[in-house]
C-alpha cells in the first residue's frame, strides 16, 4: 500500500526525497507521512527520531526502486 501512496505522490509532484527535504518538509507543526528504506542508514533513522518524526518502514532501498520504476535508490520519501 505504501509504495503505492509514494507512486501516486511522484505522480501528483507531492513527493520529497532524501533526508534534507524530509527535515525542511516536516519542520515546525507540519505533519508529514515519511517512509525509510528498510536498509536505512542508523544516523539517518537518528535524524528523524531527533525530531520526533514518525516513519513506515519499507522494502530495501533497491526494491523500492525497482517498485517504483526510479532510476535511483532512496532511503527517506516524504509525502506533502
Amino acid at each position: 500500500m505504501s509504495v503505492k501512496e509514494i507512486k501516486e505522490a511522484i505522480e501528483k509532484e507531492k513527493v520529497c526525497f532524501g533526508i534534507k527535504q524530509t527535515l525542511k518538509s516536516c519542520s515546525g507543526k507540519k505533519k508529514c507521512k515519511v517512509f525509510v528504506c528498510r536498509d536505512t542508514r542508523d544516523d539517518t533513522l537518528a535524524k528523524l527520531d531527533a525530531k520526533d518524526i514518525e516513519y513506515e518502514v519499507l522494502k530495501s532501498k533497491e526494491d523500492v526502486a525497482k517498485d517504483l520504476g526510479i532510476g535511483f535508490e532512496n532511503e527517506v520519501f516524504c509525502l506533502k
